[in-house]
């Protein structure tokens, strides 16, 4: 039977030497690459956020020269250009409400008027208190003669402005056209206070001559023919109901001087 080793004989027993694996050229290579490999997609993800970065502040600012580029275009009757120009705006930045509502003013001057009415759409949804391109909206209704549409946009504008007289001049035009003269008679009247223009006063004027108040409507085409003593309209507007009051030399003195500012 053999003697157990003692604590101090094991311990006296020498540990076996670590191997060292060798490393090859091949290891130290491939772990260059994946470095250089890291590096490089640092660099593209940053790269990538400049990139974002810089286009996020440099978009708005080309949307607003295409903007201007389009508000120019536009004011020189140029309408298919101005609407290149609101495109560009809105690609770039597709929240610009007012780009929406000048291509649709544009389009109007294209004779697109479903189109017109889209842009004008997107406007109200972007900017839902802005009035402008309701009664625009408003106005392309009366000329579909959708009449009950263009008293919805001009509510819609009255109750965001109540001293908005283009909102009545509207809505009146539309009421009269869907036979009510007597509320057409109160926005046409309340336009007349707010604005006092020949517009409005002609409107006014028109529908009066529609029921048959002569007397009123010549006042408003008087008034009419005051501020806007070269332009045709008014003189043939009061030669009717001048021609109804039995005023027949006056009739025929306005109907000539319509003609004459017509023939020009």
């Amino acid at each position: 039977m053999g003697v157990a080793d003692t604590p101090q004989e094991k311990s006296a027993t020498p540990e076996r030497p670590l191997v060292l694996i060798p490393v090859t050229a091949e290891d130290v290579a491939r772990r260059k690459h994946r470095i250089i490999l890291l590096c490089v997609a640092v660099a593209l993800i940053l790269t990538a956020i400049g990139a974002w970065l810089y286009k996020r502040t440099m978009d708005p600012m080309h949307a607003v020269e295409s903007y201007d580029a389009g508000v120019r275009l536009l004011k020189i009757a140029r309408y298919s250009q101005a609407i290149l120009s609101f495109d560009r705006a809105i690609a770039l930045q597709p929240d610009m409400a007012d780009a929406y509502l000048l291509r649709g003013r544009a389009r109007l001057g294209e004779v697109q008027p479903e189109r017109a009415i889209a842009d004008f759409s997107k406007a109200i949804e972007l900017r839902p208190n802005d009035t402008r391109p309701l009664l625009d909206r408003a106005t392309v209704f009366i000329e579909q003669k959708d009449y009950q549409s263009a008293v919805r946009d001009a509510n819609r504008a009255l109750e965001i402005d109540p001293k908005l007289a283009a909102g009545y001049n509207l809505r009146g035009t539309a009421v009269r056209a869907l036979g009510d003269a007597k509320k057409a008679l109160e926005d046409f009247g309340r336009a007349v206070e707010l604005l006092p223009d020949a517009d409005n006063y002609y409107q006014r004027g028109a529908t009066y001559e529609l029921i048959g108040d002569h007397k009123r409507a010549i006042a408003d085409f008087d008034q009419v023919i005051a501020m806007k003593p070269d332009e045709a309209p008014g003189y043939f507007a009061r030669a009717a109901s001048r021609r109804a009051l039995g005023d027949l030399s006056g009739a025929k003195a306005d109907h000539d001087r319509g003609r004459h500012l017509d023939s020009r």
